[in-house]
């Protein structure tokens, strides 16, 4: 029998929530008993996969984010979801260093999620919205 467990959350297109999302994946993921740096690495890409969708899914105007996530042993699967502008090109979008944001933006949140993450989905269709897909297999053994 595999030990399945899984969350919806929907929040605000607003900074302060980008903390939030961190805390309650990492609460989501404890019963796997993590290493400080796998904890760290996924907080680290679904922070990313926030931002993108505040900076860059909804530019200048608000919007909702819907993240889910599923637990199946000792896999996580966490999908962040907008209804933004969407992503013209996807690969040209992927590459490090490109952006389409403004100032101090690197272009290089979806190679942080690449690095961090077994597995990263991308889907998005302009003016519809963009889903992003982190897959992370934690090494920690499962207690429930």
């Amino acid at each position: 029998m595999k030990n399945e467990n899984e969350f919806k959350l929907t929040i605000d297109s607003k900074s302060v929530n980008e903390g939030f999302t961190r805390v309650v994946v990492s609460a989501f993921v404890t019963p796997l008993d993590p290493t400080l740096e796998e904890l760290a690495d996924l907080k680290t890409a679904v922070s990313e996969a926030v931002t993108n969708c505040i900076v860059h899914g909804y530019k200048d105007k608000f919007g909702k984010i819907y993240i889910t996530g599923k637990m199946i042993d000792n896999t996580v699967k966490i999908t962040v979801r907008d209804r933004g502008c969407g992503i013209e090109n996807i690969d040209q979008a992927m590459k490090p260093l490109f952006t389409t944001g403004e100032g101090d933006r690197a272009g290089l949140g979806f190679t942080v999620m690449e690095s961090f993450c077994d597995k990263i989905t991308v889907r998005s269709k302009v003016n519809s919205g963009t889903s992003v897909t982190l897959i992370k297999k934690i090494e920690g053994k499962a207690k429930w």
